[in-house]
């Protein structure tokens, strides 16, 4: 919008925001959300002279540049590729609220109301080893995500 009624469409090409795809675990439900790989940071496709940069220079929310100096630093052309490929070829990577140390609460299966403890995190398989304690002993036990919750 900006680009048009500043007439600027032969020289500011593209804008593009590198996000990617991940799979957040939260409660035991499985959600695809899209991540801004830079975040605060905007890639522009230009051609750079004195208007071009005044335009982006001086849009809002603009509040600094890449590089040193007063002009921006340019990306070569396999840095962008690459940010490129990671932002629209990747499977997205799965992310949790777990931790390892965190205490939880079983909410399902034959241990379902026991407190426990997470020990280790697998989030390729969505997968947590806990430590429950079982006649005073601390038994580890695996249970995917959707067993558990926060306390």
């Amino acid at each position: 919008k900006r680009i048009s009624s500043m007439n600027m469409e032969d020289k500011i090409f593209e804008i593009f925001i590198p996000t990617e795809d991940s799979i957040e675990i939260q409660n035991g439900s499985k959600a695809v959300v899209q991540k801004r790989i830079f975040p605060g940071y905007v890639m522009v496709k230009m051609i750079l002279d004195d208007d071009s940069w005044y335009v982006v220079r001086n849009t809002p929310g603009v509040t600094g540049f890449v590089g040193s100096g007063a002009t921006p630093t340019p990306l070569s052309v396999k840095a962008m590729e690459k940010i490129i490929r990671r932002s629209t070829l990747e499977k997205p990577k799965p992310t949790t609220d777990f931790e390892v140390g965190q205490a939880v609460k079983v909410v399902s299966g034959p241990l379902a109301n026991f407190d426990a403890m997470i020990s280790e995190i697998n989030l390729d398989r969505g997968k947590l080893k806990v430590l429950v304690s079982i006649f005073g002993r601390q038994t580890p036990v695996e249970l995917s995500f959707s067993q558990v919750s926060q306390i």
